[in-house]
C-alpha cells in the first residue's frame, strides 16, 4: 500500500494580517505552519498504514524552498519519505495550476512506486476553496470522495476501501475502489503526540526537491499565474459588528422598547422595498 499525501505550507490566519495600502495578505506579518487539514491528513495516512500493517506514506507538496519545513512536519507525524516541487514557474498559482503541477509530481512518483491512495485536506486555510484535492483526482482519473471522516476498513483482495462521510443533512457510508483520492476534514482522527525518533529523523530529513525540469509532458502554459484563470478582484477584512443597544427600566418596559425597534425595522425595511 503506497499513499500518497498532499500537504501544504499556510500562513497561521489566526495571526495573519491584511495590507491595507494593497488589500493583499501580509504573509510576512504570521508564522507558516502546515495545513492544519493536511496535518489530520497525514495522521489519517499513519493510521491507515497501521490498519493494514504495512505500507510506504509519501507526501507531496508544492512551493518555495523554505516549504521542506511542513515536509519534516509530516515526517514528524510517521511519513516515511516526502518530496518538494519547487520552481518560479509555479509561482502564482491557482487551484487549477496547483492541482495541474501537483498531478504531473505525482505521474512521477508513481513510476517509483505504485500509488493506491491520494489523501488531501478538506481545503487550505488560506484559500479555503477545497478545490485542489478533486482537481488533482480529475486529472489522475480516478475517483474523489470528500470530507471523509471515518476509513473503515480496507479490502486488498478486492482493492476497495469502506468510508463515511460527512454530507449536509447526515452521513454517507462509501465502498470506493482505489486507487481513489480521499479529502478529509478534521473530525476523522486527533493528531497525536510525535514518537522521539520520528522526532529526530524529521530534524535529520532531507525532502526530495524537483524543479519543472524534473516533471515529464508538461505543459508549461498550465503552470503558474499563466494557467491560473482565476482573479481576486479586491480583498478586505470585513467592518467589525456594531454594539447592540442596551435596554433599560424592568420586563415590562424593556418589552415595550423592544416592540418599538422592531416597528421602526419592519417600517424601514418596507420603506426601502
Amino acid at each position: 500500500m503506497h499513499i500518497v499525501v498532499c500537504v501544504k505550507q499556510v500562513p497561521d490566519t489566526k495571526i495573519i494580517k491584511i495590507n491595507p495600502k494593497t488589500n493583499t495578505l501580509d504573509r510576512r506579518s504570521a508564522p507558516a505552519i502546515l495545513n492544519p487539514y493536511d496535518a489530520h491528513a497525514v495522521q489519517e495516512a499513519v493510521k491507515i498504514k497501521k490498519m493494514i500493517g504495512e505500507g510506504t506514506i509519501s507526501v507531496l507538496s508544492m512551493g518555495p524552498p523554505q516549504a521542506t519545513a511542513v515536509i519534516k512536519k509530516s515526517i514528524e507525524i510517521g511519513a516515511d519519505r516526502g518530496y518538494l516541487i519547487s520552481d518560479r514557474a509555479f509561482a502564482g498559482a491557482d487551484t487549477l495550476a496547483t492541482s495541474y503541477a501537483l498531478s504531473k509530481a505525482l505521474e512521477r512518483i508513481s513510476k517509483e512506486q505504485q500509488i493506491d491512495l491520494v489523501i488531501c485536506g478538506l481545503h487550505a486555510i488560506d484559500g479555503d476553496t477545497g478545490q485542489v484535492g478533486p482537481g488533482i483526482a480529475r486529472r489522475m482519473d480516478i475517483p474523489p470522495i470528500t470530507n471523509v471522516i471515518e476509513v473503515t476498513e480496507f479490502n486488498e483482495k478486492e482493492k476497495t476501501v469502506l468510508l463515511k462521510r460527512k454530507i449536509a443533512n447526515g452521513y454517507q457510508l462509501i465502498e470506493a475502489q482505489y486507487p481513489c483520492l480521499l479529502t478529509v476534514g478534521k473530525e476523522i482522527n486527533e493528531i497525536e503526540y510525535s514518537p522521539m525518533p520520528n522526532m529526530i529523523k524529521a530534524a535529520r530529513y532531507e525532502p526530495i526537491i524537483w524543479t519543472v525540469n524534473d516533471l515529464e509532458n508538461v505543459d508549461r502554459p498550465q503552470l503558474g499565474l499563466k494557467g491560473s484563470p482565476t482573479i481576486v478582484g479586491k480583498m478586505f477584512t470585513p467592518p467589525k459588528p456594531e454594539g447592540g443597544m442596551k435596554l433599560d427600566g424592568n420586563a415590562d418596559e424593556q418589552v415595550a422598547q423592544l416592540i418599538a425597534l422592531l416597528e421602526d425595522k419592519k417600517e424601514l425595511l418596507f420603506a426601502n422595498h
